[in-house]
């Protein structure tokens, strides 16, 4: 179903289909493309909004039964490491970060797919292929980075991140690792750099992408406080992630006309279906 406004993005709402994190739940997104001139500009506004980017794609859960997946974001400024990450600083310090622009490579693809086959055999990204995966990296209309980390020994990759600038943060787009080298927690290791990086730069935040609490692949996230989620139409301090409740039935679920009346755009408000 298409939703707009003259001079505005349209927006869908997805069919119905499987929630990946919530075993019964149905997920359904509320999306618009991302392109041309204004893009960097709707990427930052949506993404201050609980958005976020797939390729050329903006996207925000919408389901009509649960609002369990809420965007995540990093309070750099306020962020202390707890001592398991600061072991797990000191267990990869050795590693060399290469900042390159959005392009592809064969070792990425393959470090890429090895990840898969190990964390997420059955997941909607298994079987993807080389051309599936270039467009994943390079299909982008903003500031987008690829940050390497390699061993400066031996030159192997061990891991990647898929990484937006955005105004006042860095957004993880996508990130994998050696699955032979998971004892490292490589994962939690780019979170680590990506909140020193954005602290080099006087960036605020770094976006980790949705939390969903009852997930335990989206545990992790957690962690790093001082954690926000966008819940409510606000961005909130995660104060007690295992306590935490999203407070609402749901029947009380904005109808999606409303959900739109809601989003803020550049340069205006959208207010209307």
């Amino acid at each position: 179903m298409r939703h707009s406004l003259p001079n505005a993005p349209q927006f869908y709402v997805t069919a119905p289909q499987p929630c990946p994190y919530l075993p019964g739940q149905i997920e359904r997104k509320l999306f618009t493309a991302l392109g041309g001139t204004d893009a960097a500009a709707l990427n930052d506004s949506l993404s201050h909004q609980g958005f976020r980017r797939s390729q050329n794609v903006l996207y925000r859960p919408s389901c009509a039964n649960c609002n369990a997946c809420m965007s995540a974001r990093i309070r750099v400024a306020d962020f202390a490491p707890s001592r398991s990450q600061r072991r797990i600083n000191a267990r990869n310090s050795h590693l060399a970060r290469l900042t390159r622009s959005a392009w592809a490579t064969d070792e990425q693809f393959e470090l890429f797919s090895r990840y898969l086959a190990a964390r997420h055999a059955d997941g909607g990204m298994a079987g993807m292929d080389a051309f599936e995966f270039s467009a994943m990296i390079e299909e982008t209309a903003v500031n987008s980075r690829v940050i390497e980390y390699i061993n400066p020994i031996s030159g192997a990759l061990r891991a990647t991140c898929l990484t937006d600038i955005l105004s006042d943060g860095l957004s993880m787009v996508y990130s994998f690792y050696d699955p032979d080298y998971e004892r490292d927690s490589l994962g939690s290791w780019m979170i680590l750099d990506h909140i020193r990086l954005a602290a080099e730069a006087g960036l605020p935040y770094v976006y980790l992408g949705y939390w969903v609490p009852g997930s335990r692949k989206m545990r992790y996230k957690a962690r790093f406080a001082p954690l926000e989620v966008f819940f409510g139409g606000k961005w909130n301090e995660l104060a007690s992630p295992d306590a935490f409740e999203t407070g609402r039935h749901p029947l009380e679920n904005d109808p999606i006309a409303e959900q739109l009346a809601a989003i803020h755009l550049p340069g205006g408000d959208f207010n209307g279906a």
